[in-house]
């Protein structure tokens, strides 16, 4: 047994204290700020609810269709929505894709201007990187905590965190995609007389959006992978169906809504790796499939 060498219990106390306090004077201020991700993710949601089922699976194998101009995939993502609508999780499919968008969406919002920040600020880089290692090591339990004390019980808790959770690849990756550009590209860039935002729009972020892309990825893939403890406080959807099923002992509702959240993220996880890898045959980084 470790030997107790000072008291902790004044210093947990004192958090514990701290955090109530920020809960009573500036709860009000913080949902406040928090309300407009709670509309976009109603709006979002009640979006996918109320459009036609074949209208999703349509879009949804176009964009595959787009991403690849090859049969395969487009087969892929049909028959996986199809999937969804057979097994009667369609409307908790579509709570958990809102859930993902919005994040995913906010997330990008947030990163790449932060990962921007990075790549011209050694300095930047140097404060951001142990918060953002701290972001990803950290179990999303512990963070769900103040959340959950702020806001209750709810979507907004869900989605801050699945946005805490998801962020720090998109940063990383669009900080290394914009710091990989060829040094003579920008060079040559800057003897045309180009200012540093010429510079960036025209140049750099075109040249790192395979990266980028890549971050976008992984964005997705761990909102997913969020959905099922973002559903213990509030979040619904096919977590939810998964924590019914770990509840009720039902193995058939737990297997069928994980089997779902599997069928979403090879859905994204495919059609954003195309658009990648179609991104980078355009800049010549890989061959062009046929």
């Amino acid at each position: 047994m470790f030997p107790d060498i000072i008291d902790t219990r004044p210093l947990r106390r004192a958090i514990d204290e701290g955090l109530n306090w920020v809960v009573a004077n500036w709860g009000t201020q913080f949902e406040a700020a928090a309300h407009p991700l709670l509309v976009l993710l109603n709006l979002i949601e009640k979006l996918l609810v109320a459009t036609p089922w074949w209208v999703i699976v349509l879009v949804l194998t176009a964009i595959a269709w787009r991403a690849t101009r090859r049969w395969p995939l487009p087969a892929v993502v049909a028959i996986s929505l199809l999937f969804l609508g057979v097994m009667d999780l369609w409307r908790d499919a579509m709570a958990t894709m809102a859930l993902m968008i919005a994040a995913t969406l906010t997330a990008i919002i947030i990163s790449i201007p932060v990962g921007v920040a990075m790549s011209r600020s050694v300095r930047v880089r140097h404060v951001l990187t142990p918060i953002l290692d701290l972001m990803q090591t950290l179990p999303s339990f512990v963070y769900l905590i103040p959340t959950v004390m702020i806001f209750g019980p709810g979507k907004i808790p869900a989605l801050i965190a699945t946005i805490v959770y998801a962020a720090p690849p998109l940063v990383r990756l669009s900080d290394l995609g914009l710091r990989s550009v060829d040094p003579a590209v920008m060079e040559a860039s800057r003897a045309f007389g180009t200012t540093p935002g010429q510079r960036l729009m025209g140049v750099q972020i075109p040249l790192a959006l395979p990266t980028i892309l890549a971050g976008i990825n992984q964005t997705t893939m761990m909102a997913l992978a969020m959905v099922v403890i973002a559903s213990m406080i509030g979040a619904g959807g096919l977590g939810y169906q998964v924590l019914q099923g770990i509840g009720r002992l039902e193995v058939s509702r737990g297997l069928f809504a994980g089997l779902g959240i599997v069928v979403l993220a090879i859905i994204f996880d495919r059609i954003t790796q195309a658009f990648g890898r179609q991104l980078q045959a355009r800049i010549g980084l890989v061959e062009a499939r046929p």
